[in-house]
């Protein structure tokens, strides 16, 4: 059959001219330091060790009949909604998820591997609030859940829509999937994340990128090219909505990211050993799951386990247990062969020193342990409930820094610039020698965000501190961008579907 294609725009470097933003060309991450690993081989065992005997003696609760049917088949022990597994099927059925796979952008040049040493920086995905330096906090709405798509669109570090960049509440629920689908694909040409919150919202929101792509259903099964996460019930339980999800995912060989959201202290055992034992517990039964649906199918190894304040039992996000379980996880997925996801954090409630330094130390836990898909890495606030304009910045700042810091170091005779040395001789500058002027403009990092200039020019071009050139940034941004190009035949076919399913009354609500 022929193919109508959604087209592809160009990316593009925005030099650091006048008001011209400066950014790094869009391009997939490579990670070229070896992963740290903080537990021994041994304590490595033991925790997949418990865990198998979690799934073994204890179970996990899947409360949707069908995935118990599935578990069922193959020999599981099922006692009402608890099912047992057997470890010698678990480790059967992890085996035979791929350990890297490519997600397919309907720009080609935003198409992304997932696994191997690969990273990619999504944007935050479902927070209810958003807020900007100049409006303050508000309810989600559709207004700016497509500025933010497109301001993710518009920024070379994001690779991936992570979902929606906030809730469109002023969106009716049963219609809200179609609408949010829909401006997804019409404002960016990267890959993005659907949600699992219904078996009726999973499949019209296959059915649409299925659309997109103008295919088959059997060619959709061969072209990996959206996903969706799936959070498990902590402790120890799915539920229906994501479950569905997680079958109609791995149906149509469409990657599943599955991620326990393990608090230590309140949802999980306050001690790291104990909650990382549970969290991949939960993590491997549910990609049990997904590779009893479909053998093969791809899947990713998410991991969330963070504390809780013990003062006030509310969530604590970037801390130091944050970080050694992000790594510990990244010593689990490698062990496992499977693709790992993390998150960009932080429990600041503004965009300031405290959403900085905490978001730094998740990109660099993120680094340290090798993970993937670097989830939630634009944008982040008040523990993931609030989507921030000026935080999309910061972030891209500091994800462009780490890229850069990621870039190899060329040594050769050029770079070892001996002769430049020898010329300039001791007591003399750099600042003239060919060897410098030859380099000057592409020698180091020009910054996105940050003012390296001295005191006095800078305070007299109006003091301006980070996050106000943030908002800034956001704005010229969103003031140059330009939509990506849509088939027409392809766009008029998604209206007449959405229309269709609005008027069916959308989907059920829960």
């Amino acid at each position: 059959m022929t193919r109508r294609t959604g087209g592809a725009a160009n990316t593009r470097k925005i030099r650091s001219h006048g008001n011209a933003i400066d950014q790094l060309p869009f391009k997939q991450v490579i990670n070229p330091f070896t992963p740290l690993e903080i537990v021994s081989a041994d304590e490595l065992e033991s925790i997949h060790q418990t865990s198998l005997r979690i799934l073994k003696e204890i179970g996990i609760n899947f409360l949707l009949p069908e995935a118990r049917e599935i578990f069922r088949c193959v020999g599981a022990d099922i006692d009402g909604e608890r099912v047992r597994l057997d470890p010698e099927l678990v480790e059967a059925s992890i085996a035979l998820a791929p350990p890297s796979f490519k997600i397919h952008a309907r720009n080609p040049a935003h198409s992304l591997i997932f696994g191997d040493k690969y990273m990619n920086f999504g944007t935050i995905g479902g927070p209810p609030w958003v807020t900007d330096q100049d409006r303050g906090r508000r309810y989600g709405n559709y207004e700016d859940f497509c500025d933010l798509l497109r301001l993710g669109q518009s920024l070379n570090t994001a690779h991936l829509t992570s979902g929606y960049p906030v809730e469109p509440d002023d969106i009716a629920v049963p219609v809200r999937h179609l609408k949010a689908t829909m401006a997804m694909i019409e404002l960016t040409d990267k890959v993005f994340r659907i949600y699992a919150s219904s078996r009726e919202r999973i499949l019209d929101q296959l059915t649409m990128v299925r659309i997109m792509w103008d295919m088959t259903e059997e060619e959709f099964e061969n072209h990996p090219c959206v996903h969706t996460n799936v959070n498990a019930n902590t402790p120890m339980q799915y539920d229906i909505p994501m479950t569905w999800g997680i079958i109609e995912m791995a149906k149509r060989n469409q990657p599943v990211g599955i991620t326990p959201f393990t608090l230590a202290g309140a949802m999980a055992p306050v001690t790291i050993a104990g909650a990382l034992a549970q969290q991949n517990a939960e993590a491997l039964a549910g990609i049990t799951l997904t590779q009893l649906v479909r053998p093969g199918a791809p899947v990713i190894y998410g991991g969330f386990t963070s504390n809780v304040n013990m003062k006030t039992g509310s969530p604590s996000f970037a801390t130091p247990e944050f970080v050694k379980a992000a790594i510990i996880t990244g010593q689990l997925t490698r062990r496992y062969k499977l693709p790992f996801r993390s998150s960009n954090t932080s429990t600041s409630n503004i965009p300031d020193a405290q959403s900085a330094y905490e978001s730094q130390t998740s990109i660099w836990s993120s680094v340290l342990s090798g993970v993937n898909y670097l989830q939630h890495a634009h944008g982040w606030m008040e523990g993931s409930l609030c989507a921030s304009y000026e935080k999309y910045i910061l972030d891209a700042e500091m994800l462009q820094m780490i890229t850069e810091v990621m870039k190899p170091v060329i040594v050769n005779s050029d770079e070892l610039a001996f002769d430049a040395i020898r010329e300039v001789g001791p007591g003399g500058h750099f600042f003239g020698v060919s060897h410098t002027m030859e380099r000057y403009e592409t020698a180091f990092y020009h910054p996105l965000l940050s003012d390296h200039r001295n005191f006095e020019p800078w305070a007299e071009d109006g003091a301006q501190d980070a996050t106000t050139r943030a908002n800034h940034i956001y704005k010229k941004l969103l003031s140059d961008y330009e939509q990506p190009p849509l088939n027409l035949a392809i766009q008029e076919a998604l209206n007449t579907f959405v229309r269709k399913r609005e008027d069916e009354g959308g989907a059920h609500v829960y």
